[in-house]
């Protein structure tokens, strides 16, 4: 049978189009009867006229290795199986078996809403290619931008013309070089997310599925296609993220003819979306970034990320919360006695965690019941509010919207309301079910409780947690039909309503610790929690991986006791300190229970952060060069480069070598720097500080530092050393 021809009786004509920003390029290329083809991405290729960018286009064409073969490096950011792309389709579907082979063919390509024919350049942009399958009367709308980051960012709506049409599966690509030889990714688990690894980019898909209705312990967070032997520092990159926080995939895909690509989208259910006649389905956003190195990769999300509106300040509050200091144990008289030493130490915002509501008393009851315990708060929670208020600290509270106990209200009068796709509940996770956000009356009796909430108390930061996985999500009483595309819809609706009743509320993601960290998310909340184990020794990687999407001041870190109650590892606090210092700063700690020595010290870390913040939440990110393997640098310097406060970290005994430097990355070369020990970490016995160290510091020019570096002091494992350094 012969390859099906798109209808082009509306074909829009050739055009080609350039797009710069932040020295990235996007070229898109147009032909009669196809959709938008990506010809390059990456690096900025200058200005480029008409014949020059259309000699960049076919310097990427190729000719098929068989007789008559199409170009095979015609690859749509849609993949079509039509155009003889044997690879994985970007869209899948059918109309009960038929029309499943879609040929679009583009009708009109937008520039910032001009029409283009021929050839257009432009800085930052959006261009919209529509694009018809007459045949099977379907329509794609795909849109493309080049943000002032440099990040690109596209989605695609389908609409159906015709009769029902079931969506299996809409993803989008972009296309990567042949020099783009490994891939890096994430997994993880509770309490060790954002674990790093890396392969080759081998023949095949590297298919990274995800269906936990969330976007996962285990996320694949940002999928990187790279230069072998790319790090922070160097060698180009490509990444992409899914800005959903529901179910989604990402994709690397590489064919037997050595064509590469990135990509992903929604990962839907079976007959999760089904479009009938007028209806139209839209992804969420993919981003794309691209840089040399890691950091620049990282470099363009903190950009777009600060540059939104509503973004966070800079003078981020010092946040207390209670979960470690009493879990379900609420005393208010213990309470009021924490607020007054969190305020004694300098913190700026008091949270109450798990425990506040309903029959709450343990995690297998009351969750769904958002209404203060009498029981344990006979005059409501106005006691420890105004305490908090009193000692001028801000008022915080936990809850878990999406989920429900067995054992509660909620749950005995509206069974139907709990997610299922059998007549019998699916597994009990941490004592709890989800709530179908989906349906009406659930939707609006969780949205009237919290609001009343927020109505009666000044609560100005919400933690919104969400500790199980989705399974079986199905929707009662339709027999159980996928819905977590709804759901995740209905939780950005929540999200908004709440934020549209209360501008100046800021509300932290959670989901038990860093299960649900998307941009997705982060559309409509101001906060992580990077993980549930504040240990300093795992949260340098957390923080250090984490920080590949967001910036420093979107990352909950918090300094907790001694003792962790999640590795029972045991940590001085100078080393807990260094290390929360480079996020959002916040305590996890009984301070009843500390030292008064203790208490002090930590006082010390939360002025040494109130004096510093300015720089710590809205500096450049730059990691590494790890000295050694076991020795690892990394810091924040001003945008206007000149400040900058560094951390050399031993995360285990030093191999029996020379004390290694410490290369540090991002000075103004031109110019010269004073250097002085900040605070924190414990030299060896019997070691001498190393020769720059000085307390009234020593100034270097940037190039010394920059390529020679400094040596790094000889530590005991597990300690920080903090360098400060102001431009002279």
């Amino acid at each position: 049978m012969h390859s099906p021809t798109p209808d082009t009786t509306a074909t829009a004509p050739a055009s080609t189009i350039h797009l710069r920003s932040a020295g990235c390029s996007l070229l898109l290329e147009v032909r009669p009867g196809r959709l938008a083809t990506v010809r390059h991405w990456g690096g900025d290729l200058g200005p480029l006229d008409r014949a020059a960018a259309e000699a960049a286009c076919r310097a990427g064409r190729r000719v098929g290795q068989l007789s008559g073969e199409l170009d095979a490096a015609t690859v749509s950011l849609v993949p079509e199986a039509w155009t003889g792309w044997m690879g994985r389709l970007g869209l899948v579907g059918s109309r009960q078996g038929r029309g499943w082979s879609p040929a679009f063919a583009t009708t009109a390509v937008t520039l910032d809403g001009t029409q283009v024919t021929g050839y257009a350049e432009a800085g930052p942009a959006t261009v919209r290619v529509a694009a018809v399958d007459a045949e099977n009367r379907l329509r794609l709308t795909l849109e493309i931008q080049l943000l002032d980051s440099g990040l690109v960012r596209m989605r695609g709506t389908l609409a159906n013309d015709g009769d029902d049409f079931d969506l299996t599966e809409l993803s989008l690509y972009l296309p990567v070089p042949a020099h783009a030889t490994e891939l890096l990714d994430f997994t993880g688990r509770w309490g060790m997310e954002r674990l790093a690894q890396r392969q080759e980019f081998n023949i095949g898909t590297h298919l990274r599925e995800n269906r936990r209705g969330r976007s996962g312990l285990d996320s694949a967070y940002l999928l990187h296609a790279t230069e072998h032997g790319s790090d922070f520092a160097g060698g180009e990159t490509w990444a992409v993220h899914v800005a959903w926080s529901g179910n989604h995939r990402h994709l690397a895909e590489h064919d037997s003819t050595g064509i590469r690509m990135l990509g992903g989208g929604e990962l839907l259910l079976p007959g999760e979306v089904r479009l009938a006649t007028g209806e139209e389905y839209r992804t969420p956003w993919i981003y794309a970034s691209y840089g040399d190195g890691l950091d620049r990769v990282a470099h363009r999300f903190h950009d777009h990320l600060r540059a939104r509106p509503g973004h966070v300040g800079p003078e981020r509050p010092v946040t207390f919360n209670a979960w470690e200091a009493v879990y379900f144990d609420h005393d208010p008289e213990h309470l009021v006695e924490l607020a007054r030493l969190a305020a004694e130490v300098g913190v700026e915002r008091f949270v109450l965690d798990d425990g506040w509501f309903g029959a709450r008393r343990s995690s297998r009851a009351g969750l769904g019941d958002w209404t203060v315990s009498r029981d344990v708060w006979p005059d409501g929670l106005h006691p420890l509010v105004d305490a908090v208020r009193g000692h001028g600290m801000e008022f915080g509270l936990w809850v878990e919207p999406e989920m429900v106990n067995p054992d509660s209200d909620l749950a005995r009068a509206h069974p139907e309301w709990i997610m299922a796709a059998r007549t019998e509940l699916p597994v009990e996770q941490r004592s709890q079910h989800v709530l179908n956000l989906s349906i009406p009356e659930c939707y609006e009796a969780i949205l009237e409780q919290l609001l009343a909430l927020l109505d009666e108390y000044p609560i100005s930061f919400l933690k919104w947690d969400h500790n199980r996985d989705h399974v079986e999500a199905g929707v009662q009483p339709l027999g159980g039909a996928p819905g977590e595309h709804e759901q995740t819809l209905a939780l950005y609706r929540m999200l908004e309503r709440i934020r549209a009743a209360h501008p100046a509320l800021e509300i932290e993601t959670c989901s038990a610790g860093g299960g649900r960290v998307d941009l997705g998310i982060l559309e409509h909340t101001d906060r992580v929690w990077v993980s549930d184990v504040s240990d300093p020794l795992e949260r340098q990687r957390l923080m250090r991986w984490t920080g590949q999407l967001l910036p420093p001041e979107l990352l909950g870190s918090h300094i907790a006791s001694m003792h962790s109650h999640t590795t029972s590892r045991r940590h001085d606090l100078s080393f807990r300190g260094a290390t929360a210092l480079f996020g959002h700063l916040g305590v996890e700690w009984d301070l009843s229970a500390a030292t008064p020595e203790e208490r002090s010290g930590l006082a010390r870390w939360i002025a040494l952060y109130r004096a510093h913040r300015g720089l710590l939440n809205t500096g450049r990110v730059w990691r590494g060069p790890d000295p050694a393997a076991e020795l690892w640098s990394h810091g924040v310097v001003a945008q206007d480069r000149s400040e900058a406060i560094y951390a050399f970290t031993a995360l285990a005994w030093s191999r029996p070598t020379a004390p290694p430097q410490a290369r540090l990355r991002g000075l103004d070369p031109q110019r010269a720097y004073r250097v002085r020990p900040l605070t924190g970490g414990e030299l060896l016995p019997g070691f001498s500080a190393p020769d720059w160290w000085d307390e009234d510091g020593i100034e270097f020019p940037a190039t010394a530092l920059m390529r020679i570096g400094l040596q790094v002091p000889v530590m005991h494992p597990e300690h920080t050393v903090l360098v400060h350094l102001t431009l002279v």
